[in-house]
Order: structure tokens, then C-alpha cells, then sequence
């Protein structure tokens, strides 16, 4: 049921109608409250199988914000002129945890979306992934890489997903003249993670607020390349907006290249914590290296990542903090 009742109207003094599916998670909410500031009308679906209502309270206020709980493996059915394809779990732990539904999502999500874009004659952005190039044999990950991946194996539910979902939008551009725009985003941190999320960077710094061990998968000299959440943001707004027309897929991430152990480092530094590293089996697939090739991003969109690694490492902290905090006075009472 919807949080807010639909307008039909929908404000017609908005600059566009758009549809954020997947809008309550981690980037959806981001993504949403930018296109609101900017003066469009947001409906935003999610089936909350990773996002969360506390991520959009603060949307709440705006006459134009509306929210539906909906799962897009069903079609849907809204008048928009703009819809961004955000809805899919990110991490390993989310995503494994049920991977028939996380291929159904990735695939059958596309494909009602875009019929939707297609019927309204609506243009689409999809979030697709580094995860596309796998285990790369190339680095850094230019565009035209095709990728090294396991069809087989545990990321492949998400990793396949993914690819499928990016033919179809090619195929519909192709065939229908879709208006498409794909994203594929490198690895992102920042406020409104969650703290079970089980990726790299939220792990780091709840662990190391926490005190505890901080787990490092392989022998750490594995790299990753960490944009955060408002560069990527800005990423996606222009590659929405170019004036150009970009129907094919777009490297959003930051260049910079850090191991995970340097992070592992970085992190316990900066919180100040008395955390150890301790090092676990690396997991199967998992890539040695991801960097991207941003040279496409620079030229047609004029973007780069302006947060330095240490800037944006800060304000995540932070907000952990402030989610943390609760649990850490209940502790201390149960002491």
C-alpha cells in the first residue's frame, strides 16, 4: 500500500515524473531526494527486501514524494517520463541469500520496466555493475572489456542478472527505440548503508566501532576502487541528462585503487579503534583486482569523483556512529 496517496496530477509544475525502483535502499534514497531538490515528481517503489522506510522519512515532507510497496518482478503501471532501475540487492550476502529471486529481479525487473518505458515513451536508466567484468583479466576495466565471469558459480545469480539485464535494454533500445541509459557502478559507500550490509566498507567500520576483529577475506592485497555515494549520484544525474545521446554502458566509479588491507588500515586509524586484522579464505570468484576506466565518463558526461577516499570515509563513520549509538547504551545499561 502506498505510503502517501498518488496524485494523478502529479504536480504539474515538476520538471519530469520519474519512477526510482529500488528508491528506499542505500542509492535509491540518494538518488531520490537529489531528483526531488531538483524539482521532479519521485514515485518510489520498493519491495524492502534490503531497503529500508527510515531511509526516505526525510522525503516525506515533499508534496511531490510518493511511495509504493511493490515488488517489480510484477509489472507495474505509472505515467512517467523518466524511470531509474535501482532494484536488486548489491552485496554478496543479500543477494545469495535467495539468487532464483535476486535473476528474477535482475531480468524480469528489466523487462517490466522497460515495457513501461517503452509504452510511455519514457527514458530508463539502469544500474548495472562492475561485477559485469568478473574476475577481470583486463585492468583497469575499460567498457569494451567483456568480462570474465563463472556462470556457475555463487556471484553468478547477481553477475548474469546483470549482463542479461543490460541485453534487454540494448535489445529494446535495438528493436523499440527505447530511450536507454546504463550505469555501471563500481563499488559505493556512504551514509544510509546498512550495517549488515556485507560489503567491504560498512564491514571495516562497524567492526572497528565495535571493537572486534576486522575481517579480512584472502591475504588483503586485493584492490577496490570506492566512490562515494554523491559522486556516484552526480554520476547517474548526468548520464540521465546528457544532451547526448549514450545508449551504451558508462563506468561510474573512482579510479583510485586502494587494498583491502590498506582499508582495513585506514579505517581502524581514523575510528581510532583497537580492532585487529585477522584474515579468512577469500570466497569463491571473488576478483583480485577492480579499478575502473573512466575515460567515457570524462568525455561525454564531464564527471569525475571529487571525494577523496579519507573525506568520504569521515562522514560514513559518522553516520555509523549515530546508527551505533543506541545499541551502544543499551549495552552499557545491560553492563
Amino acid at each position: 500500500m502506498p505510503y502517501k496517496t498518488l496524485n494523478a496530477s502529479m504536480n504539474k509544475k515538476a520538471k519530469h515524473r520519474v519512477l526510482v525502483a529500488g528508491g528506499a535502499g542505500f542509492l535509491g534514497s540518494h538518488l531520490c531526494e537529489r531528483l526531488l531538490r531538483g524539482g521532479n515528481t519521485v514515485i518510489c517503489v520498493d519491495n524492502f527486501s534490503t531497503g529500508r522506510m527510515e531511509n526516505l522519512h526525510h522525503l516525506l515532507r515533499f508534496d511531490t514524494f510518493s511511495f509504493v510497496r511493490h515488488d517489480i518482478v510484477e509489472p507495474i503501471d505509472f505515467a512517467v517520463d523518466e524511470i531509474y532501475n535501482l532494484a536488486c540487492p548489491a552485496s554478496p550476502l543479500h543477494y545469495q541469500a535467495d539468487p532464483v529471486h535476486t535473476m528474477m529481479t535482475s531480468v524480469l525487473g528489466a523487462l517490466n520496466l522497460l515495457e513501461l518505458a517503452a509504452h510511455y515513451k519514457a527514458r530508463i536508466f539502469q544500474a548495472s555493475t562492475s561485477e559485469i567484468y568478473g574476475d577481470p583479466h583486463v585492468h583497469p576495466q575499460p567498457e569494451t572489456y567483456w568480462g570474465n565471469v563463472n556462470s556457475f558459480g555463487p556471484r553468478a545469480c547477481y553477475d548474469e542478472g546483470k549482463r542479461s539485464a543490460e541485453t534487454l535494454f540494448f535489445s529494446y533500445h535495438q528493436q523499440y527505440g527505447v530511450d536507454i541509459r546504463i550505469g555501471r557502478i563500481f563499488n559505493t559507500y556512504g551514509p544510509r548503508m546498512r550495517a549488515d550490509d556485507g560489503r567491504v566498507v560498512s564491514n571495516f567500520i562497524v567492526q572497528a566501532l565495535k571493537g572486534e576483529d576486522i575481517t579480512v577475506y584472502g591475504d588483503g592485497s586485493q584492490t577496490r576502487s570506492f566512490c562515494y555515494v554523491d559522486d556516484l549520484i552526480e554520476g547517474f544525474f548526468r548520464l540521465m541528462n546528457s544532451p547526448t545521446s549514450i545508449q551504451t554502458p558508462v563506468n561510474i566509479g573512482n579510479p583510485g585503487e586502494f587494498t583491502v588491507s590498506q582499508l582495513a588500515e585506514q579505517v581502524i586509524a581514523m575510528t581510532g579503534s583497537s580492532s585487529k586484522i585477522v584474515y579468512r579464505s577469500l570466497p569463491v570468484d571473488d576478483p583480485h583486482q577492480r579499478k575502473p576506466d573512466i575515460t567515457v565518463a570524462e568525455l561525454t558526461l564531464g564527471w569525475t569523483p571529487t571525494v577523496a577516499l579519507t573525506e568520504g570515509l569521515k562522514a560514513t563513520i559518522a553516520y555509523f556512529e549515530h546508527q551505533l549509538a543506541p545499541l551502544s547504551k543499551e549495552l552499557a545499561i545491560v553492563a
